[in-house]
C-alpha cells in the first residue's frame, strides 16, 4: 500500500487537471471557430464594399459621360474634329481605367454601361456628320446636346438601373 500512496498526489493532480484540459481544449476550438466566422464575415463585408464602390465609380463614369458634362471638358479654341478626338479619347481612357469594375457588376449593368459609352461616341460622330461643312465648336456642342435630349436618355436609365441593383445588394 505504501507504493500506491506515493502516487496519490499525482493521481489527485491528474484528476483535477483533466477537466481543466478538456475545458481549455473546448475553449480553443470555440475560439478558432469564432475566428473563422469573423474572417468569413469580414470577407463578405469587404466584397460588399467592393461592390458598392464599383457601383459608385461606374455611376460617376456615367455622369461624366453625359453630353452636358462632356462639352465643358476642353478648351473653347479647339476645332470640332479635335474636340471629338479628345472627347472620345478621354471617354475610352476613363472606361479602360474602370473596366475592372465589371467583376462586381451584373452582366446586364455592365452591358448597359458599355452600350451607353458606345452610344455617346456614336452620337459625337453622327452629330459631326450631320452638320454643315464647317461648324464652329459652339454650334457643334449645341447640336450635340440637342441630339442627346431628343433621343432616349440611356445614361439616366442606366444610372437608375444601377441604383436599383445597389439597393438589392445593400
Amino acid at each position: 500500500m505504501t507504493s500506491f500512496s506515493g502516487y496519490l498526489p499525482y493521481a489527485f493532480a491528474l484528476i483535477i487537471a483533466i477537466p481543466f484540459l478538456v475545458l481549455l481544449r473546448q475553449f480553443v476550438f470555440t475560439y478558432i471557430k469564432l475566428k473563422e466566422q469573423e474572417i468569413k464575415l469580414l470577407s463578405i463585408k469587404s466584397n460588399s464594399e467592393n461592390k458598392t464602390q464599383s457601383y459608385e465609380r461606374m455611376t460617376l463614369f456615367l455622369e461624366r459621360l453625359k453630353p452636358s458634362n462632356l462639352i465643358q471638358k476642353f478648351d473653347k479654341g479647339l476645332a470640332v474634329h479635335e474636340f471629338i478626338f479628345l472627347t472620345e479619347k478621354s471617354i475610352n481612357e476613363e472606361f479602360e481605367y474602370n473596366s475592372s469594375q465589371q467583376l462586381y457588376l451584373t452582366k446586364n449593368s455592365w452591358k448597359n454601361i458599355v452600350d451607353s459609352k458606345n452610344a455617346v461616341i456614336d452620337l459625337l460622330h453622327k452629330t459631326y456628320e450631320g452638320l454643315s461643312s464647317s461648324p464652329n465648336l459652339d454650334e457643334f456642342k449645341t447640336v450635340f446636346i440637342m441630339n442627346y435630349m431628343n433621343s432616349e436618355d440611356y445614361i439616366s436609365a442606366t444610372i437608375e438601373d444601377l441604383r436599383r441593383e445597389i439597393l438589392i445588394i445593400a
